[in-house]
């Protein structure tokens, strides 16, 4: 049996990111949430709340993670654009799944990706290319992170949690 965990392989960050790649990286995060919505569309109550592997989210958590996760990721770009290296805040979100938000419904969450991947897109779509070697520190990982590492790791993000969906959706035969 595949791993349920990483149905498109672990995530791998690059130590350099061309022009042509990072334009990947980009459109991949700008389509997120018009490939979720897709993923999502027509499931009721009873499907949303079915995990996408044993001990694993809902389906409607995943949603609400990725919502909370991208705006993080979000902040965190634009403290890196306007501060020197700045120690970003993790959070824990293994907890801020279990939190009651995470059961609302999920149009609340398509809706803020779809306005914040607007937003963020356009940001990252508008620096040089020298600004995607701006940091921030992360102190779980003891590492500096630059935006081109963001840019790889949310455009693997998103499609890790698609494919959770995508691949729930082709087992159950929904």
């Amino acid at each position: 049996m595949p791993d349920l965990r990483y149905p498109i392989g672990p995530l791998t960050v690059p130590d350099v990111v061309s022009g042509p790649t990072r334009l990947q990286l980009l459109a991949s995060i700008k389509s997120l949430p018009v490939r979720l919505r897709a993923v999502v569309a027509g499931l009721d109550d009873r499907q949303l709340d079915v995990p996408y592997r044993p001990g694993g989210w809902t389906v409607r958590q995943v949603v609400h993670h990725l919502a909370d996760s991208h705006m993080h990721a979000y902040i965190r770009c634009k403290l890196a654009l306007t501060e020197d290296n700045p120690t970003i805040k993790p959070y824990a979100e293994a907890e801020w799944a279990e939190l009651t938000d995470s059961e609302r419904p999920i149009a609340g969450s398509l809706a803020l990706l779809d306005h914040l991947h607007d937003r963020w897109t356009a940001l990252l779509s508008g620096l040089a290319a020298d600004q995607f070697s701006r940091t921030y520190f992360h102190p779980g990982s003891q590492a500096k992170v630059t935006l081109d590492g963001v840019v790889a790791t949310y455009a693997w993000h998103g499609s890790h949690h698609v494919a959770h969906l995508t691949e729930l959706r082709r087992r159950e035969g929904w």
